[in-house]
């Protein structure tokens, strides 16, 4: 009877102790525009989804990319690690709101002048707990809590990040590709002319200053094609590195050439406080400052009086089977109370610590938030003045193109000179080459868009993401 009388009162006085929330304050204030500064952007809180905008580009082989990069990227699975290890800090600190219970068991044998004095045998349980009363260990959990959430939305700019790498060396390497046809059939055309000229100097109808400067301009066309295969082939390396495989595993699946991918135009904008919300690194920033406020009060609540509840409950007798006779139970009861006196100012500048590691992270936080409104701002004015270049570049190209044509008519009828030939030919590769440029550059410029907006990453999906990442790990026999 004593013995159960004791074991209620250690376990009433273990469950019925709460600590005191910690207050919590709110997040730094940013001043956030209404709208976009484009004239042209029209900003609607219905946004498009860009979860997965590198479907918008309607290339099976860059979403396919992007999707073994989300995969097997080596930065991605280190994020996908740290948040593991955040996740597995916030477990330890919440096991430092419960009790704690250890086990113990004793078995001793006396001796004296060689004869046996007696056996003692002993088992029980221990058990402690630190009442949370001003919030410490709440605010420990609290922190902890905010920096695994953290952590997740840096797993989240790490993921778009990594898709944004892979669409722009998609773009990269279909760019070059488009340029080296144009290199080719350029020159294709050029050497056709090299030797409408040798003819016509056999002929005696022009001079060797002719043929030489087709000659010139012909070989000035072929040494661009080294370069643009030395680009083709580094991004192919890019690629592969991107999807966590070696330089050249993708030499095969890229050898094909294809067009520079182009976005949809039809790109909803949601207003600038909508984008912030949906950008990993401005989220992460944020709950970094609610981990560093939790941090204060942690740092707070250690100044106060510190009360801890400990009992213990076990069996003891003088032979194994007296272990069982009901007079074997003992227990006990304690409780304690602490509080510092002197600590030399260690615990009023740990508070001081604190609080300056908030302010960092204050400015931090709005260092992000103007950071992110940079980036579309940016993003939106490189893609309108882009598409208005486009556009006078295909004119211009298209001229070129007649040019070069009417030009080679008139000199093949004696109208002209060899040299507005020559003219005409460079003018219309390079026009060509600006259209390549620029196209790849439009397309460049709505992938910058979409990283910009946060696109790559929902929110709602990175606990479910690190879930399957964890059961992954702890199933995988490695």
């Amino acid at each position: 009877m004593r013995f159960t009388t004791v074991a209620a009162c250690l376990m009433l006085a273990l469950s019925g102790c709460a600590s005191v929330a910690p207050q919590r304050a709110a997040p730094v204030a940013v001043d956030i525009p209404v709208n976009w500064s484009t004239a042209n952007v029209s900003a609607t809180t219905g946004a498009s989804s860009l979860a997965q905008w590198w479907l918008r580009f309607d290339d099976p082989l860059l979403a396919s990319l992007v999707a073994q990069a989300l995969q097997a990227n080596t930065s991605v699975k280190g994020a996908e690690a740290a948040l593991r290890q955040a996740r597995a800090l916030r477990d330890v600190a919440a096991a430092a709101l419960l009790p704690t219970v250890g086990s113990s068991a004793s078995a001793q044998r006396g001796i004296t002048g060689g004869n046996v004095t007696g056996n003692a045998f002993k088992v029980g349980l221990d058990a402690n707990w630190e009442l949370d009363i001003f919030g410490a260990n709440r605010s420990a959990l609290d922190a902890s809590e905010a920096t695994a959430q953290a952590s997740a939305a840096s797993l989240g700019d790490v993921q778009v990040s990594i898709a944004a790498e892979v669409a722009l060396s998609y773009i990269t390497l279909r760019g070059a590709q488009v340029r080296l046809a144009i290199a080719a059939d350029n020159l294709a055309s050029q050497l056709e002319t090299l030797q409408i000229t040798q003819w016509r100097l056999q002929a005696g109808l022009v001079t060797s200053l002719d043929t030489e400067q087709a000659r010139t301009t012909a070989e000035q066309t072929r040494a661009r094609i080294p370069a643009l295969q030395t680009a083709i082939e580094q991004a192919r390396h890019a690629l592969a590195v991107l999807t966590g495989q070696p330089p050249a595993a993708l030499s095969a699946v890229l050898a094909a050439s294809g067009p520079v991918p182009q976005a949809a135009a039809d790109l909803a904008l949601s207003i600038p406080a909508e984008t912030l919300r949906q950008r990993p690194d401005v989220r992460a920033a944020e709950l970094q400052v609610m981990a560093a406020l939790a941090r204060v009060s942690q740092a707070e609540a250690a100044r106060m009086p510190n009360f801890q509840l400990g009992g213990s409950l076990g069996l003891y007798g003088l032979t194994l089977g007296a272990l069982t006779s009901a007079s074997a139970g003992i227990g006990a009861l304690l409780a304690s109370v602490s509080l510092p006196v002197f600590d030399g100012g260690a615990l009023r500048a740990q508070v001081r610590a604190q609080q300056a590691a908030l302010d960092q992270a204050g400015t931090a936080y709005q260092a992000a938030v103007l950071t992110a409104l940079t980036d579309v701002e940016d993003a939106l004015v490189a893609l309108r003045g882009d598409r208005e270049s486009l556009l006078s570049l295909q004119r211009a190209a298209e001229a070129a193109g007649n040019a070069a044509l009417l030009a080679r008519l008139r000199y093949d009828s004696g109208l002209i000179d060899f040299q507005t030939v020559l003219d005409t030919q460079r003018t219309q590769l390079n026009a060509q080459e600006s259209v390549a440029i620029s196209s790849a550059g439009l397309s460049t410029d709505h992938v910058r868009l979409y990283k910009a907006l946060g696109g790559g990453w929902r929110p709602d999906d990175s606990d479910a993401t690190a879930t399957s990442t964890e059961d992954a790990t702890r199933t995988d026999p490695k």
